[in-house]
């Protein structure tokens, strides 16, 4: 797959990358280092290891075996948000007793199944779950694809992060990553009412970030990369900051120093309240 394939992001490719910098940190850090505190508030390091094995174990169990096993009744977003943060605690404590060796030795394992699954799949079948942060109650498997995309570059960041190895911070990388991360800016917006034509432009800074335009349209919020206007308001961040702040890592008022909004203050602070992860 590539551009010429029509796919709005394409990343079923660089999954294997993710993967192979990841393997080549793992086997790099120390008995200290695998005990660092992340950004990721309750998890050591070895902690987010382990999520990321779950997600690929989760992901060829249920999508690939359909096998579901443990289920809940999900009646609301904030169910599902739950149900899942109960999924991840319940792993990250039963993965203690297992040896980093071992959470590698696992890794080596279902990291290229992972990858060869979701380069199996039509891109635009549609996908079992939607994906719910960006406001869609059916994605197709590309979104599907890039959202894991997402889900493995932040952890492999936060762990980068807190060890400061850097790796990720690439345009190859990183762009994907918060290209995708946009795709929520729309429904982060869903509430807010303003005339046709304005536009909000956020920008992350550096050679490794870009500018994405949300403009309104007959009523409703469309996300573009190109607009030759002026924006009623334009958000600037750098990439470090963006990552952690659209995951909710850090929140909108422990980084106003980090951000620059010109133009309509308010209709500029929304776009800082975008979470492009399940929380």
């Amino acid at each position: 797959m590539g551009a010429k394939s029509g796919i709005p992001v394409d990343v079923v490719h660089l999954l294997p990358v993710l993967d192979g910098k990841f393997i080549d940190l793992m086997k790099s850090l120390t008995i200290e280092e695998w005990q660092k505190q992340t950004i990721a508030k309750k998890w050591v390091v070895k902690d987010v290891v382990a999520h990321l094995l779950d997600g690929n174990m989760r992901i060829l169990s249920i999508l690939r075996d359909n096998y579901h096993g443990e289920q809940s009744s999900i009646n609301s977003y904030q169910d599902l948000v739950g149900f899942l943060n109960g999924l991840n605690a319940d792993w990250v404590k039963a993965m203690k007793r297992v040896s980093p060796e071992m959470l590698i030795l696992l890794h080596q394992i279902t990291g290229p199944l992972f990858c060869d699954y979701f380069k199996s799949l039509d891109p635009f079948d549609p996908a079992l779950f939607a994906v719910s942060w960006a406001g869609e109650e059916v994605s197709q498997n590309w979104m599907a694809i890039a959202r894991e995309y997402t889900e493995k570059w932040l952890h492999q960041q936060q762990i980068r992060d807190a060890i400061d190895k850097p790796g990720l911070m690439t345009f190859e990388l990183f762009y994907p990553f918060i290209d995708i991360f946009m795709c929520a800016l729309p429904h982060t917006y869903r509430e807010i009412s303003a005339e046709n034509g304005t536009v909000v432009k956020l920008t992350v800074t550096t050679a490794i970030g870009g500018s994405w335009f949300l403009i309104r349209t007959g009523g409703i919020w469309e996300l573009n990369k190109e607009y030759s206007g002026y924006p009623t308001t334009e958000i600037i961040i750098d990439p470090d900051t963006s990552w952690k702040l659209f995951s909710k890592s850090l929140r909108p008022e422990q980084i106003k120093s980090e951000v620059t909004i010109t133009g309509d203050q308010i209709l500029g602070e929304t776009a800082l309240t975008m979470v492009s992860v399940m929380a």
